[in-house]
């Protein structure tokens, strides 16, 4: 068994989806504006997993996504193979983080704000 696609709520589709293309650099799965569904995937397994950008307008979905944000909770986690080399390239095009690349028992971690009402955590091992 493997997981073929997995979703984090989003404010906006439209709008997480010019973020999550334009400055993470996931790749169009699939596009359809017009019914608010937005898929990506990562560039380097464009087969692999696939993450829907799912539009959080149902109350249990925003409430759960809020209280997330609110307590600086990650809604998902992104691996990398060079932390401070992301980090860098991410807040060349603005990104804000939460939390700069800072090593952990496991490895390293970052977190930044998505622009579309989630905190991110990158890490890498």
């Amino acid at each position: 068994m493997k997981i073929q696609l997995t979703s984090v709520h989003v404010d906006d589709p439209i709008k997480a989806f010019e973020f999550y293309t334009q400055v993470l650099g996931f790749k169009e799965h699939m596009y359809m504006p017009d019914a608010y569904v937005a898929i990506v995937v990562s560039p380097e397994e464009p087969e692999g997993t696939a993450l829907l950008l799912e539009p959080s307008d149902n109350p249990i979905a925003q409430k759960y996504k809020e209280g997330l944000y609110r307590e600086g909770i990650p809604a998902i986690v992104f691996s990398v193979p060079d932390i401070k080399k992301e980090y860098e390239r991410l807040k060349e095009q603005g990104v804000k983080f939460k939390k700069e690349p800072t090593q952990t028992d496991w490895g390293w971690e970052a977190v930044f704000d998505d622009t579309c009402g989630n905190y991110i955590q990158l890490a890498q091992a």
